[in-house]
């Protein structure tokens, strides 16, 4: 018998249908909701993995699909509009009474920072945090990472353009580094460690973790 079923639904916000894809443990003590980037969706590999790993620890995992994607669009919206999407979905997050944890990759880290406090969320995960736009160090979102005010995983890529593990400032978070990876995990063919490798650091961390949360 598996220890996961799964199911998809469709939640209205007031920035459109968003989409939820609930890959429920069977007996869970919490819920960890993440979303997508701005250039990709919910099949992006560490959101795959994440899915995939955590229900056996007791983590049901909600894979968020924001309403501009579920729309067919190709660009995201203002980070104004995919806060109002995140919060439009939260009521529906949070109805099995459990304590929910924020999370996303990249754009979708930014949203979970940003709102995390003000939804109640107990923590953040953040996967491949944008820190900057490549090439652009100077124009730091580091402010939004330290203004989650609640306890915050970083995960990044050792070769992330958007910002390198040693590029991040001190502050009240917790960073994994993944080896090699760039902004999607991906490690290249050459680097001593296979990308198998590289997500089964990602979710024995993240599961680390979320142990130590509850």
């Amino acid at each position: 018998m598996s220890d996961v079923t799964t199911h998809s639904e469709t939640v209205e916000t007031d920035a459109g249908t968003a989409r939820l894809t609930w890959h429920r443990a069977q007996r869970a003590r919490l819920v960890l909701a993440v979303s997508h980037g701005a250039g990709g969706g919910i099949e992006a590999r560490d959101l795959r993995a994440l899915a995939a790993e955590l229900p056996a620890h007791g983590v049901t995992v909600a894979l968020v699909e924001q309403p501009w994607r579920v729309a067919g669009k190709k660009l995201a919206p203002a980070p104004k509009t995919l806060d109002v999407g995140w919060r439009g979905i939260w009521p529906t997050l949070a109805g099995p009474g459990l304590p929910v944890v924020a999370g996303g990759r990249s754009a979708g880290a930014r949203v979970a920072c940003r709102t995390a406090k003000e939804l109640g969320a107990v923590a953040v995960l953040a996967l491949s945090f944008p820190l900057h736009p490549p090439g652009k160090p100077e124009k730091s979102r580091a402010d939004e990472l330290l203004g989650a005010g609640v306890p915050t995983l970083v995960v990044q890529g050792g070769n992330d353009p958007f910002g390198k593990p040693e590029e991040f400032p001190e502050g009240p978070y917790d960073l994994v580094e993944v080896p090699y990876g760039d902004h999607g995990f991906a490690v290249p063919k050459r680097a001593e460690i296979g990308q198998e490798q590289a997500l089964g650091i990602l979710t024995e961390e993240v599961v680390k973790w979320l142990a130590s949360l509850v």
